[in-house]
């Protein structure tokens, strides 16, 4: 079969198409035949090193397909069940991939595999966080920083929905905008301004209950001055890179806060948990709620759609910073593809080029997925 391997920590350019063994499932395990696989930020960080693991390896976390062998005792899932997976084990970049049946969650009737592959991973993710890192109640003030980006807009609508009002962070109109559609109450543009000092002033000099941060080290100081006494900061991203060592104390002297560093997959841990939150989200997709099915799929949101050879549109990833930038083709038909442009892109780079690789200007960028504008903007 064909797979996107890895062989040394590195770029964009660390990403080969190549021919390997299809897998066979053992004990527990089950063979699914991919039909669409998402792509995450987390993926990079694998790629480049940053969360170093073996070489070489498999990218990709979340891919739906359909199971076309199972191992010895499997009775969970049969051979043709449609299922979706977003877990800590890699292999999403390829035709095939085996994964433990308990990671396995049923795709609702009236939901494609492209939808499930786009939605479960950043919609689990936003699911936890509204629901149990940070429980957000009714007449919550929420503050949500990339809040134009895929796990943002979640992180509005499923926090609208549980009766909070949220203010969204973002570095641009365009993205004012999105985050007004996913029903943000107040926007704060980030270039050139105190957000702290913006959020006190729009909640009356209180300030939140808590603050989904996913950029790290650029919006640290600022989300925990945006606090109310005994608030939360929910920091579950360092896309502008890890933040500074904090001494305890701090948290005492600004209020009582509380800091919480989430992974999804401490939130995933037990099969019941599992099944709870993919039903709803993957139940929101099928049902077109709010919350989780906005412009769905989201992938086509979150990326650029361009023909493929083979004769079906593809979503492409792309990396500005690199004048050869990569371009990872979603698979379908089990078909896959790596090109390389011609040229980089000149846009800022936005939460929407999911599997680019940017060098960071002076001038930082809340929205973009390093915390910084793209070299080339």
């Amino acid at each position: 079969m064909r797979a996107i391997r890895v062989h040394r920590f590195g770029g964009p350019e660390a990403l080969v198409a190549e021919e390997i063994d299809t897998p066979t499932p053992g004990p527990g395990q089950a063979l699914v035949r991919v039909e669409a696989a998402g792509v995450n930020y987390l993926d990079i960080n694998q790629r480049n090193g940053s969360y170093p693991g073996a070489l070489p390896f498999t990218p990709g976390l979340e891919a739906a397909g359909v199971v076309a062998a199972v191992g010895p005792d499997v009775a969970d899932v049969r051979v043709g069940d449609r299922v979706a997976y977003a877990a800590a084990q890699p292999g999403a970049y390829a035709e095939a991939a085996v994964w433990p049946v308990d990671k396995l969650v049923p795709i609702p009737e009236g939901v494609t595999a492209e939808q499930a592959a786009a939605a479960l991973f950043q919609g689990l993710t936003a699911h936890y966080l509204t629901r149990s890192a940070y429980a957000v109640q009714p007449g919550d003030h929420i503050l949500v920083h990339a809040a134009a980006g895929g796990v943002g807009l979640l992180l509005v609508r499923m926090a609208k929905r549980r009766g909070a009002w949220v203010a969204g962070v973002v570095s641009t109109e365009e993205k004012a905008a999105q985050a007004r559609e996913a029903g943000a109450d107040e926007i704060i543009l980030s270039r050139g301004v105190d957000i702290a000092a913006e959020v006190r002033r729009l909640t009356g000099g209180e300030g939140v209950h808590a603050v989904y941060d996913s950029v790290g080290r650029a919006t640290f100081a600022a989300s925990l001055d945006a606090l109310r006494r005994r608030g939360t900061l929910v920091l579950f991203g360092q896309a502008s890179g890890p933040v500074p060592a904090l001494d305890p104390g701090v948290l005492g002297a600004k209020g009582s806060l509380t800091l919480t560093r989430p992974v999804l997959f401490d939130y995933t841990v037990t099969r019941e948990e599992l099944l709870w939150r993919a039903g709803e989200v993957l139940g929101g997709v099928r049902g077109r709620h709010a919350d989780v099915a906005h412009r769905p799929p989201l992938l086509a949101q979150r990326g650029r759609r361009g023909p493929c050879a083979i004769g079906e549109p593809r979503f492409k990833r792309q990396s500005p910073a690199d004048p050869l930038a990569i371009v990872l083709l979603i698979l379908k038909r089990q078909e896959i593809r790596v090109e390389r442009m011609d040229k980089p892109m000149t846009a800022p780079c936005t939460h929407l080029n999911q599997i680019q690789d940017v060098t960071p200007s002076a001038q930082g960028c809340e929205d973009c997925l390093t915390g910084s504008t793209c070299a080339s903007a």
